[in-house]
């Protein structure tokens, strides 16, 4: 979700709260957006502490990987399909890479933190394929 979109849900809240109920009506919005904050740090933390069990860029199968791939994906989506931390390669044009037993690789490029592109790396089939839309 946009972070505009977000503040903008929050202050909503807050209006409507006020209108319907008044300085209660803002504790309960207050509240309410409180806890929904908790709940996606919550989220990220699980996601971080599962990927930190395994090894870094390291994935069972990267064909499968890239199958499961869409454009717009966040990073965090791409954390828990994973559950590991890829290996970072650039940071100016932002790619990190996912390696599996058998040498494939995935290479995925981020732009404002949604995947924009990824290509499937292949050196046993002599060649590589790119996956991305």
């Amino acid at each position: 979700m946009n972070s505009w979109l977000g503040w903008a849900l929050a202050a909503l809240a807050m209006v409507v709260g006020y209108v319907s109920y008044g300085w209660q009506g803002v504790i309960l919005g207050v509240t309410v957006v409180s806890f929904w904050l908790v709940l996606q740090f919550s989220r990220a933390m699980r996601v971080m502490r599962t990927a930190a069990q395994s090894p870094v860029g390291h994935v069972k199968s990267a064909l499968m990987m890239s199958t499961k791939l869409r454009a717009g994906m966040r990073m965090l989506d791409v954390v828990t399909m994973t559950r590991s931390l890829g290996q970072q390669l650039s940071e100016a044009p932002e790619i990190w890479r996912w390696t599996d037993a058998g040498g494939d690789a995935v290479d995925l490029s981020f732009d404002q933190g949604r995947l924009r592109q990824w290509t499937l790396q292949r050196p046993g089939a002599g060649g590589t394929g790119d996956a991305a839309p």
